[in-house]
């Protein structure tokens, strides 16, 4: 049932199409710092976390979740945290194991359905702070995991936890890796590869011997890395086996707080099946926006505040929070 119809997004009119709204959004805009407190925690297997909080005294907490290769100082995450700070929320941005600044311990690093180290960051909060309401936001891969940690949770969840908002989910990990391998979104590709090489090349020289890296500057696509480091590292059979236990999308019917899934039309990074259009038609708990326009991670507006924090702000509100 909950299933938007319609969006009241509009971009920049010399920000016509997808590619242009991603780009500004990650690469030109400009956001105040946010004068984080960082606190890391360890975790059961021997690797920290490192947790930046953005604190005003509130009774209410929203916790941000990251996108591949992101961390707590992206300008999605600024401009998210400021924006609910405004609000009246103190404000966590967990930073996935590796992406803090400081690589982490273990040969292990992250994956996209990896729920346990937020169920972690969760329950750290839970057990240490006097929170009355926490919600969650999440961008890309962080919001895959954020609604899969949901959808495990289910009617078990800390009653707490109120509410999720997920924009430019990937929820389907197989079709999205599919088309990242588009010719449109080739120099994406080729910079999230980079990246990871450099993460494994980084890996290798704190861990010499533990990791393999002949042949790595001749992996090119997602496929052939999950494959080869992904899913061995983190007890998967192959890179097919990660992404259908890590897609969120068969998760989503077992959530039950209200949560909004903004996934734009014109998104390059997902394909159809990141569109859970019958999960949302089915659920009384998932909402489902397609705004025509916004790109991955994008929505800019020329204000402050763009409007995929806008339209948290009035998610919340909505729901009384």
């Amino acid at each position: 049932m909950p299933l938007f119809t319609e969006s009241d997004y509009q971009p920049p009119l010399f920000l016509f199409n997808g590619h242009l709204q991603m780009i500004w959004a990650n690469l030109c805009r400009w956001v105040p710092k946010v004068a984080y407190q960082r606190e890391r925690i360890d975790t059961p297997d021997g690797d920290f976390l490192d947790l930046d909080w953005a604190c005003i005294g509130s009774e209410k907490l929203v916790l941000l979740s990251h996108g591949l290769e992101g961390h707590s100082q992206r300008p999605y995450a600024l401009g998210m945290a400021g924006a609910l700070k405004r609000q009246g929320w103190d404000v966590l941005a967990w930073n996935f194991r590796g992406c803090s600044g400081m690589p982490n311990r273990l040969p292990r690093f992250y994956h996209s359905g990896d729920s346990a180290d937020l169920r972690g960051v969760m329950q750290h909060v839970l057990e240490r702070r006097t929170y009355r309401v926490i919600c969650l936001v999440g961008f890309s891969l962080g919001a895959n995991l954020m609604l899969k940690y949901l959808g495990e949770g289910g009617e078990q969840l800390d009653e707490r936890i109120k509410c999720g908002v997920a924009f430019s989910v990937p929820c389907h990990l197989s079709s999205s890796a599919a088309q990242l391998n588009a010719w449109e979104n080739t120099l994406y590709l080729r910079r999230f590869m980079q990246q990871l090489r450099h993460k494994v090349k980084a890996k290798v020289r704190l861990r010499p011997g533990e990791l393999d890296v002949e042949g790595l500057g001749a992996l090119r696509t997602f496929h052939q890395f999950d494959d080869r480091y992904t899913a061995p590292l983190h007890g998967f059979k192959d890179a097919d086996d990660y992404w259908h236990k890590s897609s969120s999308r068969s998760y989503l019917g077992a959530i039950k707080v209200p949560t909004l899934i903004v996934n734009a039309r014109n998104d390059s990074f997902l394909a159809p099946e990141c569109y859970p259009v019958e999960e949302a038609k089915g659920s009384e708990f998932v909402y489902l926006e397609r705004p025509e326009q916004g790109g991955h991670v994008g929505f800019p507006l020329m204000g402050e505040e763009y409007w995929s924090e806008q339209r948290v702000v009035e998610f919340f509100g909505v729901h009384n929070l």
